[in-house]
Formats: structure tokens, sequence, C-alpha cells
């Protein structure tokens, strides 16, 4: 997106038939899908044909046909799975032939045609009907000046009228019509039926209404192109209960959890936090120790030391220093305010919309996208050690000056030095919340400690189906960690704290306050964040790789991944720029004359033509699979 803003010809090409390969989202049937295809791993056969055009002064750098990023994929149904077999999903399209796997379909593109080999699409978002109970108006919120902890309420936001806005979808819903205690009961074939009503994540992240990915959004303008919705509250897992952690200013002082004389000490030490740096003397001699033996020294209680480790700087007990878990702190603080009661933001529709967002302002800009659309080979040449061009499954050559590939393309003669982390990721459909409020329409963060030294903390995101992520009466639960062993090794433990997994006949009456799991699935996805290129082996130099997504919970990662290669390719240009207003631009009929397409599919494309693109300032680039930006 960025590079197609900066005046490049951009040609983003994957294999895949949905936007965004590991950032995307999916409905129900959708998810099924891929899940199915993550089981089976068919074998999908080479063509050997495109060798033909390639050059005696060229080698080739071949890329994995198959994706590796996803293991352990195990799915289950909690209830009476036959029931569903005939039934049909609720404004379901009839289902078209797809390259590579057969019915698997993503949120933005199920009305999408058969593509042709290359083609300029708009990404566009799904019809979608919201669901009139849950409250969702797009209200707007607008930024506040002061990074205090502030009791501003969600409701009245601060008048920064000449400061950028994101859109917001209201935090609170109106009251549950029916107050009965019990959850209405969902069958696994309502499930099916309103699977256009979830959007299902791969990856479970927010945003940090500070964070690098919300300042992006403005800057570039490209949050007009979503909604987003508050983070309601924050949860801790304290002596086998969740409770409501106090935040803000109001809430600390509000809460009855705590007494007074906790109350002084909190928020003695968040205010402490904010600006930590101009008090050394406080931390100077816990610099070596970790922030957990960093915290039992200032005289908090233990609910408080666990409050602050675990469900506001949100670090590990064992690993995190004091000034680590200082920055957290503080990072926390300065995010509440913002656009609301917490920190955090979600984009309506699931994160996958992040992705879809940069992928329509790079279409707006020119860029060429090409689903079901998979790649050979590099072509590299021999005297310059530079890539110049790629075959495609159709035996297509163009070529390019600059490659952008996902980790997951490149194959396993080129990762031989990589060693990879992995991440534990859960998705769970329940039937009420991990803590019931008079609100149901509550989007909630938890962070659930390890019960063993040593072994990582799980993050908890818990949304309603006022984020437009799932149906009416339901939950959407995303479970997230640093891998250890399989997904489902390292998360059912947590799955059965906080759930009851068993039918309600045989529960207990302890298991029956529980949340009630109605599908589940779990899967290992690939970390390769933090790799560095040297790490690859016979990599160009013009060829740059790009991460999937990381175990943090905001995306700063990836934000400043897409920055440091479009500064590498591109040093002179401002990265991610505020398009220009549409009333500012000047038309003049004389200056309008067809442009060249950019790309070539002659193997006979001579070097020096690549020089004079680039010495014109408008190079061409080749994407393949999306990152973010």
């Amino acid at each position: 997106a960025a590079c197609a803003r900066s005046g490049q010809r951009v040609l983003h090409v994957d294999s895949k038939n949905y936007y965004g390969g590991n950032w995307a989202s999916f409905s129900f049937s959708g998810l099924l899908s891929w899940i199915k295809e993550n089981q089976q791993k068919t074998d999908i056969d080479e063509c050997e044909d495109w060798k033909k055009l390639i050059l005696e002064t060229e080698e080739v750098i071949s890329l994995s046909r198959k994706d590796k990023t996803i293991q352990h994929v195990e799915d289950f149904c909690f209830g009476d799975q036959d029931s569903a077999e005939d039934v049909e999903e609720a404004g379901a399209l009839p289902k078209l032939p797809v390259f590579g796997a057969p019915g698997a379909e993503g949120v933005a593109q199920e009305s999408e045609k058969e593509c042709p080999p290359v083609e300029s699409a708009l990404p566009e978002a799904e019809s979608r009907e919201p669901d009139k109970a849950t409250g969702t108006e797009p209200a707007t919120a607008t930024e506040g000046h002061d990074a205090e902890i502030t009791s501003e309420n969600e409701s009245s936001p601060s008048t920064a009228l000449d400061k950028p806005t994101l859109e917001l979808g209201k935090t609170e819903a109106a009251p549950s019509e029916i107050s009965a205690q019990e959850p209405k009961k969902i069958t696994y074939s309502q499930i099916v039926r309103e699977g256009r009503r979830f959007n299902i994540d791969l990856v479970s992240k927010l945003l940090y209404s500070r964070g690098l990915l919300i300042d992006l959004l403005i800057k570039s303008n490209v949050s007009r192109y979503a909604e987003f919705k508050n983070a309601t509250r924050i949860l801790a897992f304290r002596e086998g209960k969740v409770e409501q952690v106090p935040c803000s200013r109001a809430d600390v002082f509000n809460s009855r959890q705590l007494t007074m004389v906790e109350k002084r000490m909190l928020m003695k030490f968040l205010t402490f936090c904010l600006d930590y740096e101009q008090h050394p003397a406080e931390y100077q001699d816990y610099k070596n120790s970790t922030f957990a033996q960093f915290l039992r020294t200032r005289k908090l209680t233990p609910s408080l030391q666990h409050f602050i480790l675990h469900s506001i700087a949100m670090v590990s007990e064992t690993d995190c220093s004091t000034l680590e878990g200082l920055q957290a702190t503080k990072k926390f603080l300065q995010c509440l305010g913002r656009y609301g009661n917490t920190p955090f933001l979600f984009p309506l529709y699931g994160q996958g919309e992040i992705p879809q967002c940069f992928c329509r302002m790079c279409a707006v800009f020119g860029g060429i996208y090409c689903l079901r659309h998979s790649v050979q080979c590099l072509v590299v040449d021999k005297e310059s050690g530079r890539c110049k061009a790629i075959v495609d499954h159709f035996g297509q050559r163009i070529s390019a000056n600059y490659f952008i590939v996902e980790d997951s393309y490149l194959s396993e003669s080129v990762c031989t030095k990589v060693c990879y982390r992995q991440i534990s990721r859960a998705v769970l459909i329940t039937d009420q919340s991990l803590l019931n409020t008079d609100s149901e329409q509550q989007v909630s963060i938890l962070t659930v400690p390890p019960v063993d030294p040593g072994k990582p903390a799980v993050c908890v995101i818990e949304l309603c189906s006022s984020t437009m992520t799932c149906m009416k009466d339901t939950y959407l639960v995303h479970l997230t960690c640093p891998s250890t062993k399989t997904a489902r090794e390292d998360l059912e433990p947590v799955v059965q704290k906080l759930f009851n997994l068993n039918p309600e006949k045989e529960a207990e009456n302890e298991e029956l306050e529980k949340p009630r799991v109605l599908w589940a699935v779990y899967f290992n996805m690939r970390d390769s964040s933090g790799v560095e290129k040297s790490s690859y082996d016979g990599l160009p130099s013009n060829v740059y790789v790009c991460s999937g997504p990381d175990s943090a919970l905001g995306n700063d990662c990836a934000v400043k991944q897409a920055e440091t290669i479009f500064q590498e390719m591109f040093p002179a240009e401002e990265f991610c720029p505020a398009p220009p207003n549409p009333e500012d631009i000047i038309y003049d009929e004389d200056e309008i004359v067809p442009e060249e397409s950019g790309f070539s599919n002659s193997p006979e494309t001579k070097p020096e033509s690549a020089t004079e693109e680039s010495s014109s300032g408008d190079s061409a680039a080749v994407k393949k699979d999306d990152n973010e930006e």
C-alpha cells in the first residue's frame, strides 16, 4: 500500500483465494473450509514447463507450493453435529470453483468471480446485516489531549475538532430485553445457519489507542475504511475467579474490590509509572531484577501486584525486567482516555478488516491484486545477483525491480538456518460471557497467569455480537500464547478452568456457572517475526521478506517491519503520507496520456530497461501475500 501511495506500480499475487494470509477473517463456513484444507494438506502437482523460460544467464530460486505455517489443527463440536448436516447458511451464495482449495471462502470475496491471470481488484467488504439489537450505529470519538489517567466518560469525547478521527462503534448497548439468568440455548445447526454473522480471525489482536497502527491509520486516512469499538473492560483471573480490574482514575475510586488504602497505593504507583524516567533513583537498584520482584519492594498488596503485572503491564512474571515492566505500564496508561475507558480498540467485523483496508488503499492508487495466483520461482540474474522476474503458475514471466515475499512462500532450502517460534491459538464459540454484568455487549481482555513457572501466560479476548464477529446470544473467545507444545496441550487447561466443556446434564453445579463451549478449534501458527534477512540463505538484495503475525497483543511489529522494508527500497519517500484532498487535485487534459502497465511478460526483458525505470522514479514491485501495510 505504501509503495502504491508513493507512485510505484504494484502487483500483488497470492496463491490463496482470500486477502490477508494468516491475518484473515472467515465466516463460520469459510473457517470450516480452512480447517479442512489445513488438516488434509494435499500435495500439489508440480509442473516444470516454466523452466524453458529461464535463460542461460539466469538461475532460479524455487518457492514453496505448500503453506506450512499452520499445524496441529483440531476442531470440536460440543453439540449435536448430525442435526446440522442439511442446514444451509442463510444468505450464502452459490459456490464457485476455486483454484487450489475447493469450497474455501474468505470474508471479503464470497461473491468474487473466477480470476483471470492478472486483474485489477478493489477489495470489497461482503454485504453485512448488523443485528439491530446490538446497538452498533457508528459514533465518532475524537482524540483526547492528555496522556494522564482519566475519568473521562466514553460518551463524552474530548472536542479536539482539528484532529483526525476514528470511527467507533458504540461501546454500550441497550440493556438486554430478557433478563433471565440462564443463557439462551444455542444449537450447532443455528451456528451453521447464522454462519455469515461470524467473522473469525486467525490472529487475535487489539489496537493500542496510541499505538503505531492507530497513528498510521489516521496519518494515511485508511481509518475511513473501517469502524472500531472500544474494549470495554480489563479482567483478571485470580484464586479461581474472574474479576474486573480498575484502570482509570474513576474505576479505581469506584471499585468495591479495593480498600481505601489499596486505592491510594495503586494511584500512587500508577502516577509514578507515567513519569518514571524522571525518578531513576526509585528503580535504579532493580534494573537487573524482574518487574515482579520490583513490585514486591513497592509495598503493594498481592492483589495489586497481580492486577499490575497481569492486567495492566501484561508481562511475564519471570522474564520481564523492571524497565520493560515500567515501559509496558506507561504505554497502557498513556493509551487510556484517548477513545474510551480502556487503552484498546477492536475493528468491527474483525482484525481481518485491517489488511483489507490497506489493500483498498493500494488499489485506489493503482495497485493490481490477483488472488488464486501462485508463483513458481524467482528469476535471478547470475551476473548482478539481483532478482529480475518471477514465473507464475500460468507460465507467465513477470519482471519487476523489487520483490516482497511473505515468509511462508520461501522453500526449505532457503530457510535451513531459520529457527521459527510458534503461536498456540484457540477459538471458542460460547453461550455467555466470562463475567456477566447488566450489559451483555462487552469486549473483554483477560490474561491468565501460568500455573507452572516458566510457562507463558495466556491472553484471552472475548468478543460480543456488537463487534459483528458472532451471532446474537453467543460470544467469540480467542486464546493466544507462545507455544511450548501443541495448541491443544497449551490452551486446553485454561479452557477447562474458564469454561464448561461438558453437556449440561453431566455438569456439576460449579460447571453450570461457567460459560458453555459450543464449538472450538485449536491450531499452531508459525511466528516468523524477528527473523533477520541474513538468516535466509541466498536471497538477492532486492528481495525482501515480510513475516506473518507475531504473538504480541498489539500490531507494532508489523508496522515497524513494513516501514523498514519501504525505507530500504525508497529512502527518499515518505511512508504512507496522507492522501491528497480531492478538491485540491487539478486535472489538465493535455497532460493525461495512457500509461504502460510497467510489467513485462517477455523472457527477453533487458536489464537496462529495469534500470531506466528505476532511475525515472517509477519502479515496479511484485508482492507475494500481503502483510498489513
